[in-house]
């Protein structure tokens, strides 16, 4: 079976997030003009995953997961952040929360990346581990999983 792509993951997250913001909106959090703040999550969101993109183009390797890269990425925001696609999609999600400014949709900020490490980051550090061996545990030990 094939597995749905982080993209799918985020974009059904967006979904539910705002299904969960009108169905059950619980208690709203933040008023406008506060709802604001919800800019910086999301353009940093944005900013990590179009920079880690570039990178991977730069390397010339491959940005799909559970596909053989070719290069052991360290630099940029990789210097940061072993996942930086993954957190800026949970950034984005948190923009998308803070926006929407009600407590139902830091449910799937919660959520998403808990199932983000389980389908696509553990399953990745062991195919990079096996493909670069003690480079990969280096950086392992030296670069965050998150931040």
């Amino acid at each position: 079976m094939k597995k749905p792509s982080p993209l799918t993951f985020l974009l059904a997250a967006i979904v539910l997030s705002t299904v969960l913001h009108f169905l059950l909106p619980l208690q709203q959090l933040l008023k406008f003009p506060w709802r604001l703040v919800s800019i910086l999550p999301l353009l940093t969101g944005i900013a990590l995953n179009l920079s880690a993109d570039q990178i991977f183009k730069r390397y010339n390797t491959t940005v799909k997961p559970f596909e053989k890269s070719n290069a052991l990425i360290t630099s940029g925001v990789f210097r940061i952040t072993r996942n930086p696609m993954y957190l800026g999609m949970t950034l984005i999600l948190l923009g998308i929360a803070l926006l929407m400014g009600s407590i139902t949709p830091y449910l799937v900020v919660i959520a998403f990346p808990i199932l983000v490490d389980h389908w696509f980051i553990s399953p990745e550090e062991k195919l990079l581990e096996n493909t670069f061996g003690d480079q990969f545990r280096q950086y392992q030990r030296q670069i965050r999983k998150w931040i």
